[in-house]
């Protein structure tokens, strides 16, 4: 089993940043109840999986800065990690992920 540091984001809405406003990130960030994001404004490229609500990985993606990508059908949760991340861990679709406190 893989394991790596991760981080609920808050909920979406306006307070919701996910890693906006950062220059780097270590491990990967949760992002609830959601099935699409953007990174326009953001510092740097980055990974990204859209999962279903077991948190099985529909699609991943690499994303370059100012970027808005379409949702994805069935995604209803998305992780974020700086680009490469997902190469490192093995991480790919068809993975399930699991969350633990």
């Amino acid at each position: 089993m893989r394991c790596w540091p991760a981080w609920r984001s808050p909920p979406a809405g306006p307070t919701a940043r996910g890693l906006l406003g950062r220059d780097g990130f270590e491990g990967a960030l949760l992002i609830e109840r959601t099935r699409s994001i953007h990174t326009l404004g953001m510092r740097f490229p980055i990974d990204v999986a859209y999962c279903d609500a077991e948190l099985q990985v529909l699609r991943t993606a690499r994303l370059r800065r100012h970027r808005l990508p379409l949702p994805v059908p069935g995604a209803r949760q998305v992780i974020e990690a700086e680009a490469g991340r997902f190469a490192h861990w093995g991480l790919r679709a068809g993975d399930r992920l699991e969350v633990r406190a």
